[in-house]
């Protein structure tokens, strides 16, 4: 009979899977129904097999996730039933804290010691964790931090986000138009609608390494949690790598030049369109800039408003506070993106972090990260890239 907390370690690897298995078929089909709506529109045979193409290519990807997903279904049913055979015939453990706290799940506990064997041993013990290609798979629920400070922004959260199959490929973007249907007679014919602009972005996954330096004393005589250690300093390079790539497309949106009072309100007013979710995301600076400015009946720019995480409101818009070398790209610089960057930016993700040993010149070992994305703009249309100055 197979080690019931490794049997548990692999059910909840394999729901995590399923879970992301599912969210990638749902995607997958709702670009699929995207698709055969557009169609009705295309004017050419040449548009028609354009989108019957990718249709095709969609239709294959869902087959393909439907099939993934019914065997991972089945593995997990097998998983359980594996599990629940072998509570049956071990005691049932009691482990609990004073005033009835519940100890972290075994499931990590197995985890983390195996991630701790692989590191003494230099990758030779891989008990209870997944391995890729030579090295060890954390998975996903060890590289989030339990607690995230509250001064951390996480750029992924305000963009798209879609995950990446391959490493590169095209990924079909319906523009927001603004268009309406039209008011007709009852049993009139139908008029045409504006066509939807189809495009297709391409993405190239690309890879990022970050290392850790650990010598070999601290490998052989560490008694603390290495494994913690190696988790959290993964997670931070990964969120500060893809903020650093979302802030470069973000802006690369057109620049604009806004001056005043009065320019922040033609921005928001007239020159983005309302079909757009607008939000401001600004350097240290500019936020500092405009955190003193009033209205001409008195009141501040910025409002307090809980119900956004950045706790600001700028013109009814949520403001979102970067370093100025961030958005910006010295310090002092007044500058932002104010658009929709959901709209704007897609990140592509393979979602994927692995640690290998890598040879190091002195007594010691490199723990590296690897962490596989592209971002790119897919609609140039959402917002815009400002430099702001004070009025005279």
């Amino acid at each position: 009979m197979s080690n019931p907390i490794i049997t548990a370690a692999k059910l909840g690897r394999k729901r995590s899977a399923l879970d992301v298995k599912v969210t990638e078929l749902k995607d997958a089909q709702e670009r699929s129904e995207l698709l055969l709506r557009a169609i009705d529109d295309a004017e050419t045979d040449e548009d028609i097999d354009t989108v019957e193409k990718s249709v095709d290519e969609i239709q294959e990807e869902i087959r393909i996730k439907e099939e993934e997903k019914t065997n991972l279904e089945l593995e997990i049913a097998s998983l359980e039933k594996s599990l629940e055979e072998s509570n049956e015939k071990a005691p049932k453990q009691t482990d609990e804290l004073e005033g009835g706290q519940r100890k972290m799940t075994i499931t990590n506990e197995e985890v983390r010691e195996g991630i701790k064997g692989y590191i003494r041993s230099k990758g030779q013990e891989r008990a209870g964790f997944t391995s890729v290609e030579g090295g060890a798979l954390i998975p996903v629920e060890m590289l989030k931090p339990q607690e995230a400070p509250a001064d951390v922004i996480d750029l992924a959260k305000l963009v798209n986000v879609a995950k990446a199959n391959s490493g590169a490929g095209k990924y079909p973007i319906i523009k927001k138009s603004g268009n309406k249907m039209i008011s007709v007679a009852e049993l009139a014919l139908n008029p045409e609608l504006a066509k939807p602009t189809i495009t297709e972005v391409a993405y190239d996954i690309e890879t990022y390494r970050g290392y850790i330096p650990v010598s070999q004393e601290v490998i052989d005589d560490a008694d603390y949690d290495v494994a913690g250690m190696i988790a959290a300093e993964i997670a931070d390079q990964e969120l500060n790598t893809k903020n650093a790539a979302i802030a470069t497309v973000l802006k690369s949106a057109p620049a604009k030049a806004v001056t005043g009072l009065d320019g922040i309100k033609a921005l928001f007013n007239k020159d983005i369109k309302k079909v757009y979710a607008v939000k401001a995301i600004l350097s240290s600076s500019l936020y500092n800039a405009l955190d003193t400015l009033k209205d001409l009946d008195g009141r501040y720019l910025l409002q307090t408003d809980i119900t956004v995480e950045s706790g600001k409101r700028l013109f009814g818009k949520e403001v979102v506070v970067l370093d100025d070398d961030v958005i910006g790209t010295v310090d002092g610089d007044l500058k932002g993106f104010v658009g929709d960057p959901k709209a704007f930016a897609t990140l592509f993700d393979r979602n994927r972090a692995s640690v290998k040993w890598v040879d190091n010149d002195v007594y010691g070992q490199l723990l590296a990260g690897f962490v596989r994305f592209d971002v790119v703009a897919t609609d140039v249309d959402a917002g815009f890239y400002i430099t702001y100055t004070a009025s005279v």
